[in-house]
Order: C-alpha cells, then structure tokens, then sequence
C-alpha cells in the first residue's frame, strides 16, 4: 500500500511539474480579430450585410452538389447489375442518364456552364 501511494504521489507530482512548466514556457497568443471570426463565402461578417450575393458562385456550388448526387446514384447501379432482371436495370440506367443529360443540357442553355463571365 506504501509502494502504491509512493507512485501515485510521483504521478501527480509529475503531472503537475509538467503542467506548470507547459504554462510558463508557452507563450500567450494576441487574439486575431481576423482568424477568430467566421468566414462564410468569401464575405466579410463585420461589413454591411445587404451586400449583392454572386449567383455564379452558388450555381457552381449546386452544380458541384448535383455531380455528387449522380455518382453516389450510379455507383450502386453499377454494383446491382448482375442481380437485377436486364430489363428493369436497363430501363432504370437509361431513364437516370436522360435525366441528367436533360439537367446538363438545361444548365448548358441557360449558361450556367460558362464558369468566366
């Protein structure tokens, strides 16, 4: 029991040294007003709030999530192919690419692909 409590003295008096000396060596940090605030697509939260929103940039952000979607879609299609009937694998396949290729070629037509405006 002496044994035990000799340690775990040694532990806490380790602990403690190590603690303080942590404190003493590190140095305070100024607290940046710039990294310390929120950052929320490339606006500046302190300035005036009303500023015009680029639609360009949430146009790429809801094409890039559109991509996202298709791929997380096809990649259980691909897997699925040998389990189905081939003709319902073949309707689904063929009716989710003319949706997209629709949505790609309605984005097309109304510019929404021209990235430099």
């Amino acid at each position: 029991m002496n044994l035990m409590f000799k340690f775990l003295l040694m532990i806490l008096l380790l602990c403690s040294m190590i603690l303080i000396t942590v404190m003493l060596v590190s140095k305070k940090s100024i607290i940046d007003t710039q990294k310390s605030s929120p950052f929320e697509c490339g606006f500046n939260p302190t300035s005036y709030k009303r500023l015009p929103f680029s639609i360009h940039f949430f146009l790429i952000a809801v094409i890039f999530l559109i991509f996202d979607i298709e791929i997380i879609i096809i990649v259980p299609i691909i897997f699925t192919l040998k389990t189905t009937f081939m003709i319902n694998w073949i309707n689904t396949v063929t009716s989710l690419i003319m949706v997209l290729i629709i949505g790609l070629y309605h984005e097309w037509k109304n510019g929404m692909l021209k990235w430099t405006k």
